[in-house]
This record gives structure tokens, C-alpha cells and sequence, in this order.
């Protein structure tokens, strides 16, 4: 049985489903077939096993890995900003002061007649 540290995604069981299904296109038919094999004895989800099946036929059938690294960054783990917030005084608006409630100049807050 293939162990998780064995695939040539890695950090595997972490990718989301739209992040999987694009890398998986960058694979070969012996690598789709490893991760096929960990994806249904592990979580065994309908929509990544069946986009595998499909992607799987289509190698067969003479298509080719596309370009890319599989084991490039990703995007959904950016990394964080250096250097903290960028929020200061001299880039936040200016202050707001919204009406007191009960206004009459205000359309929102009918007059009291009473």
C-alpha cells in the first residue's frame, strides 16, 4: 500500500478538492495511478475519484502530463506578508461619525410628534 509520504503530491491529504484536480493533470499514468490507489483506500471521495478515473482514461487514450511541477508552491499556502500590517494612521480613512440616533435632519428617523 502507497504511504502518504510516497506520492508525488506532496502534502497530499491537505490540497483542496479545485487544487487536487488541477495537479493531478501534471502526472503521469503510473503516478495518477498511485494517488488513485491512496485517494480509495483513504478518503474514497466520489468527485476526485471519478475526475482520476477520467483524467486516467485519458492518458490511456495518448494524452500527455501538462506542464508544471506538482510539487511546486501553492497558492493556497501563501506565505505570510513580512513585516506585519501595513495599516497605520497614514493609510486609514478618515473617521466616521454617524448620526445620533432620533436625528430629524436624518430621513431614516421619523420625527416624534409627541
Amino acid at each position: 500500500m502507497t504511504e502518504r509520504t510516497d506520492l508525488p503530491l506532496p502534502d497530499y491529504d491537505h490540497l483542496p478538492v479545485g487544487s487536487l484536480l488541477t495537479r493531478i493533470r501534471t502526472l503521469d499514468a503510473e503516478q495518477l495511478q498511485q494517488v488513485l490507489g491512496y485517494e480509495q483506500a483513504h478518503a474514497n471521495r466520489v468527485q476526485v475519484v471519478q475526475a482520476m478515473n477520467h483524467r486516467l482514461g485519458s492518458l490511456q487514450s495518448g494524452a500527455q502530463p501538462s506542464g508544471g511541477d506538482p510539487a511546486a508552491a501553492q497558492p493556497e499556502h501563501a506565505a505570510s506578508a513580512s513585516g506585519g500590517s501595513q495599516v497605520s494612521e497614514a493609510t486609514s480613512g478618515p473617521p466616521v461619525n454617524p448620526p445620533s440616533h432620533g436625528d430629524p435632519t436624518n430621513p431614516a428617523q421619523p420625527r416624534s410628534t409627541g
